[in-house]
């Protein structure tokens, strides 16, 4: 009979909000998964278990529960318990929730998307199309919109930069944005917007106006200058994930 592996235990950070709860919970399971101390098969600690453990609410660990579900790293079976699915495979690139659970992740995603939107923009300037062109301003028009509606633009934003991809004429760039999807807009993980210091209209207003220099540099057919908006832009999202954790140091 399958017996239950417990979860290694370490005292936990203080934590506020449900959301970071469920991430980290998350992830500290999918490390066990990942590192080998649970595997396919195995059966997850129950609830209880988990919520004294991690010092967590039966609510968070069933969020967490069904994130493990839909990366594929577990599954329930009613009335028995929930199981290891697979130990994720380290010859296949992927990001999953568990890849982007803290502030530390979402920055070395920044840095990841640094590198490939910077020489996409650049190829965009080389290469978009007038019909590329067109959707670029949709999505600028679509960010703007959204911010008259204290919307978080989250959409529009990912938008844009969707379309810079599609713009390089090379798929790849184009298919690897989608499978990142909007997760890689850093508002869905961390609340930038709100907590920034000049508010939340003027750090979007301050977003829109970075989208624009780069779109403006595609336009004019300029690769440096749309490279160098890009990476700016990016740049300016890492540093401001950054800021607080330094303010504290």
């Amino acid at each position: 009979m399958q017996t239950k592996t417990p979860i290694s235990t370490a005292n936990p950070a203080p934590r506020n909000r449900r959301g970071g709860l469920v991430q980290e919970v998350v992830q500290h399971i999918a490390s066990q998964i990942q590192g080998g101390r649970l595997q396919p098969g195995d059966q997850l600690p129950t609830e209880s278990a988990i919520m004294v453990e991690l010092a967590v609410s039966r609510t968070v660990v069933r969020e967490a529960i069904s994130r493990l579900q839909a990366s594929g790293l577990a599954e329930t079976r009613h009335g028995v318990g929930t199981f290891v699915l697979q130990t994720p495979s380290r010859e296949n690139f992927s990001i999953g929730e568990q890849d982007m659970a803290t502030v530390e992740d979402v920055i070395h995603v920044l840095e990841l998307r640094i590198s490939l939107e910077t020489e996409a923009a650049g190829l965009a300037a080389q290469r978009a199309t007038p019909e590329q062109y067109r959707a670029m301003e949709n999505a600028l028009t679509h960010f703007a919109a959204a911010i008259d509606e204290q919307s978080d633009a989250v959409p529009s934003d990912f938008e844009f930069h969707l379309e810079v991809a599609k713009a390089t004429g090379n798929r790849h760039f184009a298919d690897l944005m989608t499978y990142l999807g909007r997760r890689i807009i850093p508002r869905t993980r961390v609340n930038t917007a709100d907590q920034a210091p000049e508010g939340r209209e003027a750090y979007l207003k301050r977003v829109h106006s970075e989208h624009e220099s780069i779109y403006n540099a595609i336009r004019n057919q300029d690769a440096e200058s749309a490279r160098a908006a890009m990476r700016t832009h990016l740049s300016n999202s890492r540093d401001r994930l950054r800021k607080p954790r330094n303010a504290t140091d």
